[in-house]
């Protein structure tokens, strides 16, 4: 059973990966997007899933739209939106990179703007 995934454009380093990975190998049972940018005020427009979405905020920050409250998120932050809570973000100055856990082995986004 193949339990290593490769990074898809052959790097060998850890800089600048953005990729989104769903059905994991080994039964994981979630899936991920990897979010690495430089640039400012990028991010998703509001939606929601029907399960939570756990921040691992590695470099630079983010303003995250959690429900009715704004949180600022910086490295070295988690931060956990809970199941059916309509969010967005948008990065900071310098960017931001992220580990975005989807406590479901495919991504179900419900858009709502």
């Amino acid at each position: 059973m193949e339990t290593l995934i490769e990074r898809a454009d052959g790097r060998d380093d850890g800089e600048d990966w953005t990729e989104n990975y769903e059905v994991l190998p080994g039964g994981a049972g979630i899936s991920i997007i990897l979010e690495s940018t430089t640039r400012e005020g990028v991010g998703p427009r509001l939606h929601r899933h029907p399960y939570a979405e756990t921040f691992i905020i590695r470099r630079g920050s983010a303003t995250f739209t959690v429900g009715a409250d704004e949180v600022l998120g910086h490295a070295g932050q988690v931060l956990v939106v809970p199941a059916g809570t309509p969010h967005r973000f948008r990065t900071g100055p310098g960017g931001y990179e992220a580990v975005h856990i989807h406590a479901n082995d495919r991504f179900v986004t419900d858009w709502l703007e």
